[in-house]
């Protein structure tokens, strides 16, 4: 895609400034035609921060005729109702997760969707690059029918997206057996602050099972601090009939008297001395890429990858058709989610029950 992806924003928050940096580092991929911050106050804040045109209502906003689509990036409690509100003009739209807090708000956006509305949800961790490798090896048929996915490696439906993704079970129904574990840490960084020495806080881990209809299991598995602490690491098992990965090494069977085993290898430009600056190239597995990173040559962490992956794979909907990650599943994972909260909160195992979202294939 050689010309620019233009597009809106509505929000003037931590995640706002988080795409607009992406926009800055890849100029000639992104241009923020516009954003849409409803305080007059804090929206000339924004534009002189940003050097970007702001504007106070969403009608002024729609105005920009060079909008190819509009990234909704504000609050939840605030994302339903402005989801709808950009998506009933025939505006396609950009929503951040989740795209609703409840069921009922998710049914209002899907029966939207049912009137031709287009909404497509930034989940982005199954674009980071060493998660896309690993979804990539788990579907190529070496490790046989994939049986155990156990992820934890992001909160919520962010968790829940990747174990679906991870297993390949779409809508498919599961019961629930969720509690939570507390233990004490010592607190390591913050997303905007060194810790205090010597500090001792309470750590909250949530675990849940999920026995899918299909007859596959997941474990959901995820503490907050694993987002920052140096000593609290993501782990990702995934299991097949023939074979498995755990985090980045894969061991299957080629036949039953034949193990091979190998290791992702992750290859980044710009270090020990080679001249070309630093960024992400992709995974090689074995002989060849599994996964080849479409920023090149931005340099961006791999979670801004996987955002920037999201508004080029919204602009390729935009103009050609298809999805890559509508409602319908931004939908389920949060549904999934809300019942881990419901079985933690009762004690007891809840049973998902097929949604207006829901469509088998």
């Amino acid at each position: 895609m050689t010309d620019r992806i233009r597009f809106g924003l509505v929000g003037a928050g931590g995640r706002s400034d988080f795409f607009l940096r992406i926009a800055r580092r890849m100029p000639k991929h992104f241009e923020v035609v516009c954003a849409q911050v409803r305080d007059p106050v804090k929206g000339k804040a924004y534009a002189d921060r940003w050097q970007l045109p702001v504007v106070n209502t969403l009608p002024e906003l729609l105005e920009r005729e060079e909008l190819e689509f509009v990234l909704v990036s504000v609050s939840q409690p605030a994302a339903a109702e402005m989801i709808a509100s950009v998506a009933s003009t025939g505006m396609p739209v950009l929503t951040e997760t989740p795209p609703g807090q409840t069921v009922a708000e998710l049914e209002r956006l899907t029966a939207l969707t049912h009137s031709g509305a287009h909404i497509q949800v930034a989940e982005q961790y199954q674009f980071q690059p060493l998660h896309a490798a690993r979804i990539a090896l788990a579907h190529d048929g070496r490790l046989g029918a994939i049986t155990q996915a156990q992820v934890s490696a992001a909160h919520g439906y962010h968790g829940v997206s990747l174990m679906r993704l991870m297993l390949g079970v779409g809508f498919e129904d599961a019961t629930i057996h969720a509690f939570g574990v507390g233990s004490r840490l010592m607190t390591s960084r913050r997303r905007s602050a060194r810790p205090v020495a010597g500090k001792f806080e309470n750590s909250h881990q949530i675990l849940a099972l999920f026995e899918f209809d299909s007859g596959q299991f997941g474990l959901f598995d995820f503490t907050w601090d694993q987002y920052w602490s140096w000593v609290r690491a993501p782990r990702v098992l995934i299991r097949g009939t023939r074979g498995e990965i755990v985090q980045d090494r894969i061991t299957w069977l080629r036949d039953s008297q034949t193990p091979m085993s190998l290791v992702l290898e992750r290859v980044d430009g710009g270090q020990l001395g080679f001249l070309e600056g630093y960024h992400h190239h992709g995974f090689r597995f074995g002989e060849g890429w599994v996964y080849r990173n479409p920023t090149v040559p931005a340099r961006l962490s791999d979670d801004e990858i996987a955002a920037a992956d999201c508004l080029m794979r919204m602009a390729a909907n935009v103009r050609k058709g298809g999805r890559f990650y509508d409602l319908a599943q931004g939908a389920q994972d949060q549904y999934l989610s809300l019942l881990i909260d419901e079985a933690v909160r009762t004690g007891e195992a809840v049973q998902s029950r097929p949604q207006a979202w829901a469509i088998k294939n």
